[in-house]
């Protein structure tokens, strides 16, 4: 290969990365992204109203309810609802997103609980949002490793960025690698489209110059073979990483990496990162 090529291919995957991180940021930013989240609010049996969304809310073995006062109304799947309106029981990590005015109010279930989350366009956080610090894309921190599918897919307990929360994934296998010379593993997650993985780990520059609790990595599907490309480079900020309000959740123990992955997203600038 000519120095030139070389050359090509890098500005080509230089190219890449910042679609990609171009692409994280204006979905974190969004008017209604989590950014623009100014409450977590748990529900139970009795009515409680919040000062950053409209009516009294409630859940039960029925699910969630609002009742909304005289004049006030929420846009759920662009029929506008008045009065009482039932949600009904919402399935873990799954929700609702109803509009009142320029906002959204986000209704659903995490770790078991109901909670109501609004999100305003013109909350401070995202207001004063200036972008995320990230290292220089690498392609050395771009490697192949194997997915190994476990026979059966394993119910997994992690924590949250919520003390006290837990959530249960199944785990359908592992994907092996080398980095440094060192074989590592790390679980894997069903991810957000067929056959995609979703790995959240940790590693010697999390607490240092990455966020401590977690980043998550996607991963495309793996070959036939089970080939997959792990590219650190896109190891990314969960939520929890700007917000308190944000649930998310933890790696499990042995997505504790021992080496140091200085690649992609580091602390925001928001939890003191520079």
């Amino acid at each position: 290969m000519t120095i030139e090529a070389t050359a090509t291919d890098r500005q080509a995957f230089t190219e890449n990365w910042q679609e990609w991180y171009q692409a994280q940021e204006a979905r974190l930013a969004a008017p209604h992204g989590f950014l623009a989240i100014t409450g977590l609010h748990w529900l139970d049996e009795q009515p409680q109203r919040f000062p950053d969304a409209p009516g009294a809310w409630r859940t039960g073995a029925d699910g969630v309810v609002v009742d909304l006062d005289e004049g006030e109304e929420l846009v759920v799947d662009g029929t506008p609802v008045h009065g009482e309106y039932r949600f009904g029981v919402l399935p873990e990590r799954g929700g609702v997103d109803a509009v009142w005015g320029d906002a959204v109010i986000e209704v659903a279930k995490r770790g078991g609980s109901d909670i109501v989350r609004p999100r305003h366009p013109n909350a401070p956080l995202r207001t004063a949002f200036t972008g995320t610090p990230a290292y220089a894309p690498d392609p050395s921190w771009a490697v192949t490793g194997r997915y190994v599918p476990f026979d059966e897919p394993r119910p997994t307990t992690v924590g949250a960025a919520v003390e006290g929360l837990e959530h249960v994934y199944d785990a359908p296998g592992r994907v092996e690698f080398e980095l440094g010379g060192r074989q590592l593993s790390l679980t894997a997650f069903p991810g957000h489209g067929a056959g995609r993985l979703l790995v959240l780990f940790t590693d010697a520059t999390s607490g240092v110059t990455t966020y401590a609790a977690n980043r998550a990595l996607a991963l495309d599907p793996p070959a036939a073979d089970g080939t997959v490309v792990l590219d650190f480079n896109r190891a990314a900020n969960l939520p929890c990483a700007y917000t308190d309000l944000a649930t998310c959740p933890l790696p499990p123990a042995e997505n504790r990496l021992p080496v140091a992955i200085e690649a992609g997203q580091k602390i925001p600038r928001e939890r003191g990162g520079s």
